[in-house]
């Protein structure tokens, strides 16, 4: 990507998670490219039990393991990204990032359009031999030797810039940081020091900003009557205008839904951060103590005076496990006593399942205790009144099990309370699938490497 010093940087967001809207990408597009300035889309679709089911889904399936909405995600954007010169970088590529390049080739050439210059980052996939007695030291007696199913590192932004930098038009990432999807095409068009820890700091948080997709533009925040937003079904995805010193504006789509406010960037500036002295990252340590949140005009906020320190050398690591199967069922009691019938359902099913199992049975009563009661049923806060007139309860019971015969007993329990008793029961819903567990560590970051290659041809990169 061409230096242009004091240019600024647009970098809009078209998706915060796995399975968001397919149709946000388009606005935000189109604004890129009215800005006529240097641009950059970028996609986060990747959680931590997003990429563990990735290679499951890898494991049925070779060619699967990414994204399973790309095409939905780039088919309404990519020519105009390829004519306007808007670079895409995504963690999209989750589990096999190689696939998703391939996938993209052939949307590409279904579209009639000239095969873009695609780059795949690699070195996040920590899961092979070489890395085992490693993860084994770190983790210790916690270390899932038997039950591993994935173990990936959040790497930065170097291999990022350095590909947009040899002129790829696409990226392709798995696990990275997700900040780094912002902060790589910030250093790719800045060329900025990687020892500039405030400008890095600056970007970083820009890209905080961005990465939960619309949280920023109003859809997170929203609370009807307390912090209202305007037309939320049409919400507006985020852009960052990053500028030379690493500060930013964020902004939205003109003619789109939702609001960027002080409060709403708040939010997401505080979103999931530990410790707002010291934010770490792969790239850099950031420091919000002396960030200023200033509007600057209608959806119009600038993030200044965030600072940086020196990354702690290493990279955060998430090992997931095979953790047992999860079997859930849910019946619903409706008029009266309806609480009443539901509680006793679910003493028939703990019963019924009996003995020290039963113990691992969660049962929540939906309407009534669900999201504020604990795993063995009981209310957080004293039980209203009201609770006792319920008239529509839906009983939920969840049981994790070490193997799939045992969760498959569950579903039959509950299925047989339609006639069983008690009275009334009815809409049924079961579902059985395999739990994934997760441990977390530090490994250093000399010890994984990481890089780029072009997609066509699989050669890397320096």
């Amino acid at each position: 990507m061409q230096n242009l010093e004091k240019t600024p940087l647009w970098v809009g967001c078209a998706a915060g998670f796995s399975g968001d809207r397919t149709d946000a990408a388009a606005p935000v597009v189109r604004a890129l490219a009215a800005s006529g300035q240097p641009a950059c889309l970028i996609f986060e679709t990747l959680a931590e039990r997003t990429l563990a089911l990735a290679q499951l889904a890898r494991r049925d399936r070779p060619d699967a393991g990414y994204e399973p909405l790309l095409e939905e995600l780039l088919e309404p954007v990519l020519a105009d990204c390829l004519t306007h010169g808007i670079r895409i970088v995504s963690n999209f590529g989750a589990a096999n990032p190689q696939g998703a390049a391939r996938c993209i080739q052939r949307l590409a050439k279904r579209l009639g359009l000239a095969a873009p210059r695609i780059a795949v980052v690699h070195g996040d996939d920590v899961s092979g031999p070489g890395h085992r007695a490693a993860l084994r030291s770190a983790l210790g007696g916690d270390f899932p030797e038997e039950a591993l199913v994935s173990a990936n590192a959040y790497i930065g932004a170097r291999a990022i810039a350095q590909a947009l930098q040899a002129g790829a038009e696409i990226v392709v990432a798995g696990r990275v940081s997700d900040p780094s999807l912002t902060l790589g095409p910030a250093m790719a068009h800045f060329g900025w020091a990687w020892d500039d820890w405030d400008r890095l700091a600056r970007a970083t948080m820009a890209g905080h900003l961005l990465e939960c997709g619309a949280q920023v533009t109003g859809g997170y925040f929203a609370d009807p009557g307390f912090k209202d937003v305007p037309d939320l079904a049409r919400l507006g995805y985020p852009i960052a205008i990053i500028e030379d010193s690493g500060d930013c504006t964020i902004t939205k789509p003109e003619g789109t839904g939702g609001l960027v406010s002080e409060r709403t960037v708040k939010e997401q500036l505080l979103y999931e951060v530990h410790d707002p002295g010291a934010y770490l990252t792969p790239d850099v340590v950031a420091d919000l103590g002396e960030a200023e949140v200033r509007q600057t005009g209608p959806d119009a906020v600038r993030l200044s005076g965030v600072r940086g320190h020196a990354h702690n050398g290493q990279y955060k690591v998430n090992v997931c496990h095979a953790a047992g199967w999860l079997a859930e069922g849910e019946i619903s009691y409706a008029g009266p006593r309806a609480l009443e019938r539901a509680q006793l359902a679910g003493a028939v099913l703990r019963e019924r399942l009996g003995g020290e199992a039963a113990s691992d049975l969660r049962l929540d009563w939906i309407g009534v205790a669900s999201v504020l009661g604990d795993d063995a049923g009981r209310w957080r806060d004293a039980q209203p009144a009201s609770h006792a007139a319920s008239q529509d309860v839906r009983l939920r019971a969840a049981w994790l099990r070490p193997t799939q015969a045992e969760a498959q007993r569950l579903a039959r329990e509950v299925n047989a309370l339609y006639t069983c008793g008690p009275a009334g029961g009815g809409g049924v819903r079961t579902a059985l699938r395999a739990r994934l567990g997760t441990v977390s560590c530090l490994l250093p970051q000399h010890s994984i490497a990481t890089g780029w290659n072009w997609a066509h041809d699989g050669q890397e990169a320096a």
